[in-house]
């Protein structure tokens, strides 16, 4: 069994499971979340509403928020968890976001002594509950030797740099995440149209050249209609947003995401709250298949 003190800030489905598996894990954590909602789904697996002084006594505080204006509300606004979480702790940021402002809250967290880990994952929900996450780690080796058991009790460490290089990778992956799932859609809904009983269809595909991750975790969602989120396509439309602006940022192309985000941005105006592979909706109603 694990020991010591977690405070986690965001609930919500990845947040949750990540918090649920802590505690699976041996680790005494304490949640923190606006919505009442994900509070209470935490509570029922073992986690503990925090407060500040739960992160005046924390060894380690971990942070899944939905974007960088949240994560600089708690980390340095009007909670202010820097200032409050001992220079002993170790900050664990599991978010999607620019590199620049992690980079910019590591220098923060510097100066404060604390050691600060850029973690974004990759992997939803299930994986998460499983400890089976792929964790893009930006840090200093000792920070990584430091958080080495709440790391590893989430998944499998790939160090890639240094804080901010983690949250490069996790935008390019989604890139590409993202373009598989939009490119799947549109495919498979050609061969439903041209007549393929879309069962079958996805049974060849999926040992085909063509198959991808996401193909082989998403689609049979799509057969069977099962569009209830592990990753939602507001999530996904904000986070070829971010890309979108490093692409800018680094005066690097990004044509094809362009298209991917304006696809999202058409599939968030009637399913934001639903899974990426709503998008298949888009592409069935164009189709005239629904």
């Amino acid at each position: 069994m694990s020991t010591g003190n977690i405070c986690f800030f965001g609930l919500g489905v990845l947040g949750g499971a990540l918090a649920g598996r802590l505690k699976a894990c041996g680790y005494q954590v304490f949640g923190f979340d606006l919505d009442k909602e994900a509070l209470a789904r935490a509570e029922s697996q073992g986690v503990r509403p925090g407060d500040d002084s739960h992160i005046e006594a924390a060894d380690f505080v971990l942070t899944s928020l939905p974007d960088d204006k949240a994560i600089e509300a708690v980390l340095c606004g009007e909670r202010d968890v820097l200032r409050r979480m001992p220079a002993t702790a170790v900050l664990i940021e599991l978010s999607t976001a620019l590199p620049g402002t992690i980079r910019d809250l590591a220098a923060v967290a510097a100066k404060r002594g604390i050691g600060m880990i850029d973690c974004p994952v990759s992997g939803g929900p299930a994986e998460a509950a499983a400890g089976t996450l792929t964790l893009l780690v930006g840090a200093a080796a000792e920070s990584i030797r430091a958080a080495q058991g709440v790391l590893t009790s989430l998944g499998e460490i790939q160090h890639v740099g240094g804080p901010g290089d983690g949250k490069t990778v996790k935008l390019v992956n989604n890139m590409m995440s993202m373009g598989n799932v939009a490119v799947a859609a549109e495919a498979f809904t050609l061969g439903v149209k041209a007549g393929m009983e879309p069962a079958r269809l996805f049974e060849v595909l999926a040992k085909s050249g063509g198959r991808s991750a996401h193909f082989l975790k998403r689609f049979p969602k799509v057969l069977e209609r099962d569009f209830r989120p592990g990753f939602s396509a507001a999530m996904g439309e904000k986070d070829l947003r971010l890309a979108l602006a490093l692409t800018h940022e680094m005066r690097a192309p990004g044509l094809i995401t362009a298209l991917v985000h304006q696809l999202y941005e058409m599939t968030c105006a009637s399913f934001a709250s639903e899974d990426i592979v709503a998008i298949v909706k888009i592409f069935e109603r164009e189709a005239g298949l629904s």
